[in-house]
């Protein structure tokens, strides 16, 4: 890759939730892009869009709109600062295996999927050329071993084309896919003072991947080799996976969710498929449309308890989403570090106070806890792998933090050897070593 006077390796870590980016140069060096907010800078982006349709008047000519965008820190700002809300828009990643959604209308026009992913992409670009003083085009960027929704091999190759797209539309020209928890492994490698088998966890909002593979110096002297990746496996589930079980158990209740409503002379229960939306970060904002709208007003004046029905209107009339992500991520976080914790959510007049345990969250989130525990095993099974001979395992996003997470592989290879650290911006620091590596070496895994 030739992208800049000087050599440097560029990774981008594009999350469901967060995505990061990082600079790679000759010697070891390594730097994250810093994105700046209000509170200072973070290095860690949030993959979200804010949409706003903006009315302009010239002399002589009649009212006319554009669509402006804001993302990452900015749009959650933009969104929060705005008395009239537009449109904001989450975890977008995880659209990108369905054939069937192509894009969305926003204010009346049709966006296609990568347009609104490009936007993203875009700003993160530019903020990397800030920072860098450079033009950025050449980019190793990390995709996930599944994809979410992916069922087969070609759903994660329909995935990967359209992310892809949307980096070109964003201005990349150069791009490489690298599997994430491969980034990670190159990030924990670059600590290493002797070889070793490593088997690497990365949980990011929308997937959990898992790669085995031989690390170390001597790798690293003699260039990567296909030999040297024992196998890789994932499962298109994570946070954002947890997040829907806390929204179901703790939420949709207060909404309505068990409530009943008579219609034509019965008794039936409210439509259970709204519910099933909100639990879901990248529906819950499609749910704000005049259809479900006035079919929800409709429900209410059927219900047997219409203020819950009239609580569910509000959350989606005033597009409260990302307050709700941000209560249920709190309380998330807190069962990481204490046997319990509240949940709060109190907004335009919508009050849900709950206490939630840790056994009670585990207990909902044994589904996608076997899944996980599942898919690791198949790993190791796959690799003719016996769990003792894995030197250490790498743990890594969000969802690490997750004690019901930990002990899977705790009981599998032992406390002593689970490692963790850069939870958020390993995978990025590893790409960009990945994408250094490329261009001084031609061999790859």
């Amino acid at each position: 890759m030739e992208t800049h006077a000087r050599t440097v390796g560029i990774g981008l870590d594009f999350g469901t939730t967060n995505s990061s980016l990082a600079f790679a140069f000759p010697g070891g060096r390594r730097e994250l892009v810093r994105f700046p907010t209000s509170l200072g800078v973070t290095e860690s982006y949030r993959s979200l869009l804010y949409l706003e349709r903006i009315h302009s008047e010239r002399a002589g000519a009649s009212s006319r709109s554009t669509l402006k965008s804001w993302t990452g820190p900015a749009g959650i700002e933009r969104y929060l600062e705005a008395e009239e809300k537009g449109r904001l828009v989450q975890s977008l990643k995880s659209f990108l295996t369905s054939r069937s959604l192509r894009g969305t209308e926003v204010f009346g026009r049709h966006v296609l999927l990568e347009e609104l992913i490009a936007n993203i992409l875009r700003d993160l670009r530019q903020e990397a050329e800030r920072q860098l003083e450079a033009p950025v085009r050449d980019i190793v960027v990390g995709r996930p071993v599944r994809f979410v929704g992916s069922e087969k091999e070609e759903d994660d190759g329909f995935a990967e084309a359209r992310l892809e797209r949307a980096l070109r539309i964003a201005g990349f020209e150069n791009i490489q896919f690298e599997y994430e928890p491969i980034g990670a492994a190159c990030h924990y490698e670059s600590t290493l003072t002797r070889d070793e088998l490593i088997l690497i966890g990365d949980f990011g909002g929308g997937t959990s991947d898992f790669s085995l593979l031989r690390v170390g110096p001597s790798v690293l002297r003699r260039g990567r080799e296909a030999r040297d990746l024992l196998g890789n496996e994932g499962v298109g589930l994570a946070g954002d996976a947890f997040d829907a079980r806390i929204v179901r158990n703790c939420v949709s209740p207060a909404l309505g969710a068990d409530s009943m409503m008579e219609s034509v002379g019965k008794l039936l229960p409210v439509p259970r498929w709204m519910y099933f939306k909100l639990e879901r970060w990248h529906h819950l904002s499609l749910l704000r449309s005049s259809e479900t709208l006035n079919m929800l007003e409709s429900v209410r004046a059927q219900a047997l308890d219409p203020a819950k029905i009239e609580a569910l209107l509000t959350l989606i009339r005033h597009d409260l989403g990302y307050q709700l992500h941000q209560s249920v991520q709190r309380t998330k976080c807190r069962l990481s570090e204490a046997s319990e914790a509240p949940f709060h959510f109190h907004e335009e007049g919508i009050e849900i106070d709950e206490v939630v345990t840790r056994a009670a969250f585990e207990s909902w989130i044994a589904e996608e806890l076997q899944s996980i525990e599942d898919c690791v095993d198949r790993l190791l099974a796959a690799s003719g792998v016996h769990p003792r001979e894995v030197s250490n395992v790498f743990l890594t996003g969000g969802s690490s933090f997750v004690p019901a997470v930990r002990r899977i592989f705790e009981s599998r290879f032992g406390a002593e050897r689970i490692q963790t650290g850069g939870e958020f911006t390993s995978v990025a620091s590893g790409l960009a070593l990945r994408a250094l590596d490329r261009q001084l070496q031609p061999t790859e895994v």
